[in-house]
């Protein structure tokens, strides 16, 4: 069973009463022939509160960063990322056993923002010796970053950069609405200058499955051939649009709330001996353990056993993430876990 108060993950979330009803009434078609109306109702709305001609839905955030890099590069062309993103550490890097696609590795900085003269200079001149620079590929809001957010003035200061030598922007935006929560912006500043954004309804918005690709009409015509090849026609899949819909439409402003129960996490973690919480942005909480009882994965598994979960990313840092489904009063009580836990 899975934990009773569960901060292991934003995908962890049910879907509302809302979904389910959307879901039970959706009217579906064969989304291969482009016949399913719920899926091209979700598409044409993700595109427009983007700010993009088109969308395209696809199963999650992995697989729209996989069409996404696809459709941009061919064999043998370059991505430029950052080392700690989520593209390179955690989708089996499927751009390069699939696509033939190479990552040119940047470092991240604390805030998750890639150095423009580290862009720069990763960008390779065209030479016979060299791979072909096609793509600057960033995360916002990015995860091993502490859920920190990229602004619209970065954002464009990069897209302006890549456009200048010839390359596109993709944004691996899965938790980019978090961003612009965050930042009291439309989600439109985030994604306008990028030439293809993925984001996922199924973290924070808390849809049951799928993530969605915008970007132009071309790009997205493109895309579309690349998630056929990948597996991705999903025939009468309106009844998961159905869920897609309601998130964009209700579950967007209510990511507030995960931001000030994340905040409210690290406030009462601050004051626990032996934790040190990082700075929160958004919905996501790292903190270090260094206590002479637990290590990360021992203090994972004593609060396994008293219903929490939370995730040990390495032996000494422990993630937690705030999302629908979890209250200010679930927050208390895991804070009331860790202070028995830590002083006992």
């Amino acid at each position: 069973m899975p934990p009773r108060i569960d901060l292991r993950s934003d995908t962890v979330t049910q879907p509302t009463p809302a979904m389910r009803e959307a879901m039970a009434r959706a009217v579906v078609g064969d989304d291969v022939f482009g016949e399913d109306p719920t899926i091209n109702q979700l598409e044409a709305l993700a595109a427009e509160m983007l700010g993009k001609e088109a969308g395209l839905l696809v199963t999650s955030g992995t697989q729209g960063n996989l069409v996404s890099l696809l459709t941009h590069c061919n064999r043998g062309d370059e991505v430029i990322m950052g080392h700690d993103s989520h593209t390179y550490n955690s989708e089996q890097v499927g751009f390069a056993v699939l696509g033939g696609i190479a990552p040119r590795i940047v470092q991240n900085q604390p805030d998750g923002s890639l150095r423009l003269a580290d862009i720069e200079a990763a960008i390779m001149p065209d030479n016979v010796h060299f791979g072909r620079s096609r793509l600057v590929s960033l995360e916002n809001t990015h995860n091993r970053r502490g859920g920190a957010y990229l602004t619209p003035a970065y954002t464009a200061a990069v897209a302006d950069l890549a456009h200048n030598h010839g390359l596109s922007l993709h944004i691996d935006g899965a938790r980019i609405f978090n961003a612009a929560v965050a930042q009291d912006v439309d989600v439109k500043e985030l994604a306008r200058v990028a030439d293809s954004v993925t984001f996922c309804l199924s973290k924070g918005l808390s849809a049951p499955v799928g993530s969605v690709v915008v970007g132009s009409s071309e790009f997205i015509r493109r895309a579309r051939r690349m998630r056929k090849i990948l597996g991705g026609g999903m025939r009468q899949a309106g009844v998961i649009a159905a869920a897609g819909i309601v998130a964009l439409t209700e579950m967007v402003d209510r990511l507030a709330e995960d931001h000030d129960n994340a905040r409210l996490l690290a406030h009462g973690l601050s004051h626990l001996p032996g934790v040190n919480p990082e700075p929160v942005h958004t919905n996501i909480v790292y903190f270090g353990v260094d206590h002479p009882r637990y290590d990360a994965a021992s203090l994972q598994d004593a609060l396994a056993q008293q219903g929490v979960g939370m995730l040990a990313l390495s032996p000494g840092r422990i993630r937690a993430v705030t999302h629908y489904g979890i209250q200010a009063g679930d927050i208390e009580e895991a804070l009331d876990i860790l202070q028995a836990l830590l002083s006992g």
